[in-house]
């Protein structure tokens, strides 16, 4: 998951317009986090804020002034997660129906201008690892891909540039 703004609009981080697609993978994930802060992480840290503040001085009690600013870190995580899953759209890419074109969910294999291979699955936007070849719908390249047919050629808007892609496979897990 993407670090979250150091400011309070989240909403700012949907695209507008656009619907908020997520594959059911990274929706558990996204649910398993919220539940993890609210029901185990945030109550430890209300319990240390908690016996602090007891202590009497809190302006030169570091427990207290760590344990405020954490709560303010979960509590403003658990907000934008709390719109995320409120906002998406689950679509399962096993439930596929057209596997011979890309749409979201698809795991693509390309070849380049400089004839290498490139594969990458198309998933939503909080799901993303290009590492390990994990990209955004709304990202450059799975825009260029998105319809395309084994065969196609796209054309990938890069920085400086534009590149031509082929489509070699097409799958959904």
């Amino acid at each position: 998951m993407p670090p979250l703004a150091e400011d309070d609009d989240d909403d700012a981080l949907l695209p507008k317009g656009r619907p908020y697609y997520i594959t059911p993978a990274g929706h558990a994930a996204m649910a398993a986090e919220l539940r993890k802060l609210w029901n185990e992480e945030r109550p430890k840290v209300v319990e240390v804020v908690s016996w602090a503040a007891s202590l009497g001085d809190r302006s030169e009690n570091a427990d207290y002034q760590y344990g405020k600013r954490r709560l303010r870190e979960i509590d403003r995580r658990v907000r934008f997660l709390t719109k995320r899953i409120e906002a998406a759209e689950v679509v399962d890419p096993a439930a596929q129906t057209r596997r011979d074109q890309i749409f979201f969910g698809a795991t693509v294999t390309y070849v380049r201008d400089d004839d290498t291979e490139v594969t990458v699955t198309i998933i939503g936007q909080d799901e993303t690892d290009t590492d390990k070849g994990r990209i955004s719908w709304i990202s450059p390249v799975a825009r260029a891909l998105l319809g395309k047919r084994v065969g196609d050629v796209a054309r990938v808007s890069l920085p400086g540039r534009v590149e031509e892609v082929e489509v070699l496979r097409i799958t959904y897990l």
